[in-house]
């Protein structure tokens, strides 16, 4: 850390530590999201990509279930 700094931010009352405390834990959190949007971007890719090969699981089941004799599964 910048001596001059720290000495300036002593003088003014700051705590140094609890202000780096603060920010560490905003940027692990930031960067914890960063993580969580990514894993989530390539899941979506994958999931779409399923789709594209094998159509909508949503509606292969609506096709199973509208076939079916037992009127109790007929979708309105």
């Amino acid at each position: 850390m910048n001596a001059d700094l720290y000495a300036k931010a002593k003088a003014e009352g700051i705590n140094a530590s609890q202000v780096a405390e603060e920010a560490l834990a905003q940027a692990l959190k930031a960067r914890l999201v960063e993580k969580v949007r990514a894993e989530i971007e390539k899941d979506m890719a994958a999931y779409n990509a399923y789709i594209e090969k094998h159509g909508s699981p949503a509606e292969m089941l609506r096709e199973y279930l509208a076939n079916r004799d037992d009127a109790a599964w007929r979708l309105p």
